[in-house]
């Protein structure tokens, strides 16, 4: 690590003036990396010499797989509503055999698979309990205890649950406003009523409801590794299965649900008389197996701290399954791509606010629109009971639009009454030129074309969908409309625009990500299964956004109009003539 920072130091130093700053900083990062040797250097030795002392034997101990690569196994399955099995020599509980599986060893001869169909007990159907128990032994020996060939080191097994229990379905707290006896979604809605809980109240006992696997993947980790006796890495330590007379382990058995998604789940009632189960049987290499285990952690996890609604891991899960490769990629690509843009959208949007000095040719109301937009899109999901991620970022959203009112309005507080009240009131750049009579007279137009269709949709969304109350009606219907006709927010700049004949007010690089942005957004379009309504509604954004193009087209540079920061073109050169000036009168001075 030394070299290099040696090099560094040397190029500063060989150069003139301009390489100064370089000169400064290569010696910092030098010293940076020299101390951080330090640093590690003295940390060996003191760890060396003063840490614990470890005696001979912990050193030493280490534990190692009872079995061999490629040795043969016979496998054993038994299907039990009991969880400790016993009952090895009933031939209706036994489902599957299997005989001379070579251990982690990757032949056509290495994996198995069966099909068959299941009658389940009437306990089972009453929301009973099924376990699947694997048994493994060297190839003629018994899994039986009470056999006398039986050899403890030479067999092994493990107990999973076939049946599974989730929560059933609240009941849907949405009715029909007006009291219609027949809602738009008709039988999907009665039989839901149906399978709902009576009992109505949010803190009501939780009713569960058993669940058929009907895929079993039965995989042996291809794990030979040799681990301390007392520092087996804690990932590993769970899943190991420790012989207690040798310290050794078996072979580690992992059932491998991780592509069985929730939807392939058969629920069991008493009309269900077989069940459909897949076995199978086979080799995962030890990474493999690491990451299945990692990304199932890493998705409770967010599950846990509420950044993924349930159901979400599935619909990931789905993606790999039944997508491209590489259309999987481009969409991983394009998806990188519009986080990138829509960040510098939004830190050129928030620079953009931030440094302008003038409303002149920009859009006051339009401003104060977005930000109740942006409000009533935040209400409408925190009514919905959305993850705490995304309620944070829409209300991030909300407090930054209500910023940018405080730029292109004065917000004052009035105390005269009994509540102190917001009042806002136009600035002089935006009240004393034409940019306030064409705003208001594109909005007083606007207003009424948004009025007319938020009514229409509203009635209709009465008519035939159901809310849970009034108040969740008004607002998913204002979200609604903000989804639908939110692009016509946009309209009230053209019309300046129009009017000015001008662009040069507007915040062309922030604009620019936008369009990008609305560009991937008609990739995803074509790449993702959705309503063609839906597809279509997609383009609208790119309709304005060829607009504001055309209009950069046709409209002529303003050098007299003022830019966002509050200069014009003719400042700009007024200046670069006079730094010319000065630096012409500085070089006759030297000369």
């Amino acid at each position: 690590m030394e070299p290099p920072a040696t090099v560094g130091g040397g190029g500063g130093g060989g150069g003139g003036g301009a390489r100064r700053p370089q000169q400064q900083q290569q010696p910092g990062m030098g010293q940076m990396l020299t101390g951080i040797i330090r640093i590690a250097v003295f940390w060996y030795f003191a760890s060396k010499f003063f840490g614990p002392k470890r005696s001979p034997t912990q050193s030493s101990d280490q534990i190692s797989n009872l079995f061999h690569k490629g040795e043969p196994l016979d496998m054993w399955l038994y299907l039990s509503e009991q969880e400790n099995f016993n009952d090895f020599g009933s031939e209706r509980a036994l489902v599957w055999q299997e005989t001379n599986i070579p251990y982690a060893v990757w032949t056509a001869d290495s994996s198995r698979t069966l099909s068959l169909k299941y009658y389940p007990s009437e306990a089972l159907k009453q929301n009973g309990s099924l376990y699947a128990h694997v048994f493994f032994a060297r190839s003629g020996y018994p899994p039986d205890p009470k056999d006398p060939e039986y050899q403890p080191l030479a067999a092994f097994g493990r107990t999973h649950p076939v049946v599974i229990y989730l929560p059933k379905s609240k009941a849907d707290k949405k009715k029909s406003l007006l009291g219609n006896s027949q809602d738009s979604d008709g039988g999907r809605d009665s039989e839901v009523a149906k399978d709902a809980p009576v009992d109505d109240k949010e803190d009501g006992p939780v009713e569960w409801k058993s669940y058929w696997k009907p895929n079993i993947t039965i995989n042996l980790v291809d794990d030979f590794t040799r681990y301390p006796q007392n520092a087996v890495p804690p990932n590993i330590a769970p899943y190991l299965n420790i012989e207690p007379s040798t310290g050794n382990y078996y072979p580690t058995i992992f059932f491998n649900e991780f592509w069985l998604l929730r939807d392939k789940l058969i629920p069991i009632n008493e009309t269900v008389n077989e069940l459909p189960l897949n076995l199978e049987v086979g080799p995962i290499s030890m990474t493999k197996w690491q990451l299945f285990l990692q990304i199932d952690q890493s998705f409770q996890i967010h599950r846990s701290y509420g950044s993924m609604l349930e159901g979400e891991a599935d619909e990931l899960k789905r993606v790999f399954l039944e997508g491209n490769p590489y259309l999987l990629a481009v969409t991983m690509v394009v998806s990188v791509l519009h986080s990138i843009f829509d960040f510098l959208a939004f830190k050129n949007d928030i620079q953009f606010w931030n440094k302008n000095k003038s409303m002149e040719g920009l859009s006051a109301k339009s401003v104060v629109v977005n930000f109740f937009c942006q409000l009533i899109v935040f209400l409408y999901l925190l009514d919905n009971e959305t993850s705490w991620m995304i309620l944070a970022s829409s209300g991030i959203g909300c407090c930054i639009e209500f910023w940018k009112i405080g730029k292109a309005m004065h917000i004052e507080i009035d105390r005269s009454g009994k509540i102190p009240m917001l009042r806002f009131r136009d600035r002089e750049s935006y009240a004393k030129n034409k940019t306030k009579e064409y705003d208001d007279l594109a909005m007083k137009y606007l207003t009424y074309v948004l009025f007319f269709l938020a009514v229409c949709f509203s009635i209709y969304s009465l008519k035939y969908e159901r809310h849970k109350s009034w108040y969740s009606w008004i607002l998913s219907s204002l979200t609604s409309c903000v989804y639908m006709f939110g692009f016509i927010m946009m309209c009230p700049q053209l019309f300046i625009n129009y009017k000015l004949k001008s662009v040069a007010h507007l915040p062309w690089r922030q604009m620019t990500y936008k369009f990008l942005n609305t560009i991937i957004d008609d990739l995803f379009a074509f790449v993702i299964k959705m309503p063609i309504l839906h597809r279509l509604s997609v383009f609208r954004d790119d309709v304005i956004f060829l607009i504001y193009l055309y209009q950069r087209w046709i409209y002529p540079v303003d050098k007299k109009r003022v830019n966002e920061f509050g200069f014009g073109g003719e400042d700009e050169q007024a200046l670069v003539s006079t730094d010319a000036t000065e630096q012409s009168e500085a070089e006759k001075k030297t000369n």
